[in-house]
């Protein structure tokens, strides 16, 4: 699977810097040194849909178009109610738990947290989880293997960190298996510490338990309600979160999220509707929010 998305990484830098004329399906598949026939049935697999169709929503005027949509005011609105009906995240329930400042200052004290690498559909990923919840995401190339977990240490310097991959693989199995998934309108839930959380879903609530000051909680959150399928600049959640000269602090705390994919981080563009930065890379970040536009039409 990582060798596949090494593959199509290749192909999507290649569709971006040509975007202009529209390659073909010929010039594609040379580029990555394939047939046109294995390349195409290739690329269907991963995406679930042919190259010229992701060629479509691959294109940054294709983000343009998102953008231009009033989503800051539906944004906004969401924030400000708590949630809404309307606030969804992959059709699958996400729960945001923050650490209280007592757990921070313990640093992981008395808290074990299992890890693994694992192939997912956008490459290599480490993921991190406690009994609370997942603290830790990332996607990662395989040089930069360690990095992940070194983070993870510095960060919960006196936990019980150990490697687990069987339990991580069930947990990563869950979540791409609902990222993409079909038509369920589930809505999302948020628990501020010390709050249980109230829900009703099918399947079970992914749970996220994360570190961060009450700024950058608060763009998560905002994160978080973003509609499915919807994107926003910076400026958009400075405004939900009530700080709208704060877009640069945003972008810091949008630059410090500690879980890939499921904080949407990803969602957030330049108000010129250009994609801007992507702490995991800035080809996958076509790569998800392209195959996200498929799926939410």
């Amino acid at each position: 699977m990582t060798q596949d998305y090494e593959r199509i990484a290749r192909a999507i830098d290649f569709i971006r810097q040509h975007v202009g004329h529209q390659p073909s399906l010929a010039e594609i598949a040379a580029h990555v040194h394939l047939s046109e026939f294995h390349f195409q049935r290739l690329f269907s697999r991963w995406a679930g849909i042919t190259p010229k169709r992701y060629l479509q929503a691959l294109t940054l005027e294709r983000a343009k178009q998102l953008l231009q949509q009033p989503s800051h005011s539906t944004l906004s609105a969401s924030y400000e109610l708590g949630l809404s009906s309307g606030s969804r995240l992959y059709d699958h329930f996400v729960q945001l738990e923050a650490v209280t400042p007592f757990e921070y200052r313990q640093r992981g004290l008395g808290i074990s947290i299992a890890y693994g690498y694992h192939p997912t559909p956008f490459g290599l990923a480490f993921i991190a989880q406690t009994a609370r919840g997942i603290c830790q995401f990332d996607f990662v190339d395989m040089q930069q293997i360690q990095s992940p977990l070194e983070r993870l240490k510095q960060s919960w310097s006196q936990a019980t960190i150990y490697e687990d991959t069987a339990q991580t693989a069930s947990l990563i199995d869950h979540l791409f298996s609902q990222y993409f998934a079909g038509s369920s309108a589930a809505a999302l839930n948020l628990t501020a510490p010390n709050t249980q959380a109230i829900y009703q879903a099918e399947p079970a609530p992914l749970s996220l338990w994360v570190k961060g000051t009450n700024f950058q909680l608060n763009v998560w959150r905002a994160l978080l309600n973003l509609p499915k399928g919807e994107v926003a600049s910076y400026g958009d959640i400075a405004k939900a979160i009530g700080k709208p000269k704060a877009s640069r602090a945003v972008g810091t705390a949008i630059g410090a999220n500690p879980v890939a994919l499921l904080i949407p981080c990803h969602r957030v563009l330049r108000q010129s509707g250009e994609l801007g930065g992507y702490r995991w890379g800035e080809t996958r970040k076509h790569a998800i929010l392209a195959r996200e536009a498929v799926y939410c039409e």
